[in-house]
Parts: structure tokens; sequence; C-alpha cells
């Protein structure tokens, strides 16, 4: 992280911290770690961020569509001139759950050869790191053609945490008007989460549904 220029790191539920193993692996960066923000759930660490890339070596049934790590990095760089951004790994036996790469806005994958595709997490989280790295040269031209794609109505990038808001209150009314079987939801969530990571919702956008979503749930209630 250090070498390519990346200062803040969240960590989920880390099975030891602090760690002095780790203090003697970190040679000249342990300010990083003295620096690191420990949280209890991958939710809490997404908390403000506009946009999420997991780390993932296959392709999942459900979830944010794959790319290369170049195109991944581009993007994330654009993104970060509007908020917060994060690259999101999981451990080295299992890396992340199914779970937790929906909660993601985009997933990358690194092209190893596919007939030796072992790859541990250091090295994994290096590639990503140096890509942000080579991006940030053309972050500049990267900005200003987000700029140019700007209408004069557009509203800051919504924040994952306001993203679920507005997830929780769709499945309130889907579970209220028996849309959804909250014992049986098969993969309605996961795929809206996935159409709002397409959709790249505004602020603007999500208080608008909601003001629906309320005005709906109020107007229902009248009826009543």
């Amino acid at each position: 992280m250090k070498t390519m220029g990346l200062t803040s790191l969240y960590l989920v539920t880390p099975k030891q911290f602090p760690d002095a193993e780790a203090d003697t692996r970190a040679t000249g960066a342990v300010d990083l770690l003295q620096q690191a923000t420990v949280v209890a759930s991958l939710a809490e660490a997404l908390h403000g961020v506009t946009h999420a890339v997991a780390l993932s070596a296959r392709r999942r049934d459900l979830g944010p569509e794959l790319e290369a790590p170049r195109q991944a990095a581009s993007r994330l760089l654009a993104e970060a001139a509007e908020g917060e951004v994060a690259l999101v790994f999981g451990n080295e036996s299992t890396g992340l759950s199914n779970e937790e790469i929906q909660l993601c806005r985009a997933a990358v994958t690194i092209p190893t050869n596919p007939d030796f595709s072992s790859l541990n997490l250091c090295a994994a989280v290096h590639v990503l790191c140096y890509e942000c790295r080579m991006a940030a040269y053309t972050a500049s031209e990267v900005n200003q053609a987000a700029k140019t794609l700007v209408t004069p109505f557009s509203s800051p990038a919504a924040t994952h945490d306001e993203v679920e808001g507005l997830l929780g209150h769709m499945s309130e009314i889907m579970i209220k008007t028996g849309f959804l079987n909250p014992e049986q939801p098969g993969r309605l969530l996961p795929k809206l989460r996935r159409l709002f990571s397409r959709a790249r919702l505004e602020k603007d956008e999500v208080n608008i549904l909601r003001g629906i979503f309320a005005a709906t749930q109020e107007n229902t209630r009248h009826a009543k």
C-alpha cells in the first residue's frame, strides 16, 4: 500500500490486532498499521463509500460483472473525484463471500494463467495497488472526461449506506405488499443490488425514490 501511495486501511474482524508479527513484516510501513481502522463488518467499513471494487478469482452467479484490473482502476480513480472509494479483499484462504461481493459496486479479477492461477493475497493486493498508481498518472484526463459527462441536474453519487437504505425501504414495501416473502427471498435482493450498481445512483435519485415510497406508504395507510 505505502509503496503505491495508498494510506487508508480498514480491517474487518481481524483474527489478532495489533500483532507483533505484522509490525515486523511491515518494515518501514508500521504507521499504516497503527492508523488502521478495525470494524466489525464489511458494511461498516464501506460506510460513506461511493464506489467499492471487490477482488474475485471467479465469476459469481450474482453480483457485479467482473472487470480487468486496468479497467477497474481507471474507473476507481474517476469515481474518487466525487467521493471515497475502496478496494475490498477477502482473506488468504476463502476470499470474499457472495454476500460480501454483492455489497460492492464492481468486481475485478486478475487474468492469470488458467493452468496455474494460484496468486496469494499479498501479490493480488500489490497488482491492484499498482494499477491504481498507474491510473493516477492519467487521473487528470480521466476526471476531465468524467466532468464532461455530468449533466446540469446531476448530484453527488449515493454512498453505500444510502443505497442500502433505499434497498431496505424497498424491502419493507415489498414484504408489506406480499411481493417479497422474507422466508424465501430467492435472488430478488441481489438482483436489485446489481441493478443499482449498474445505475450508479446519485443522492438526489435515492431521495426521489425514497420519497415516492414514503408517499405510497402514507397514501396506503389513509386508504385503509
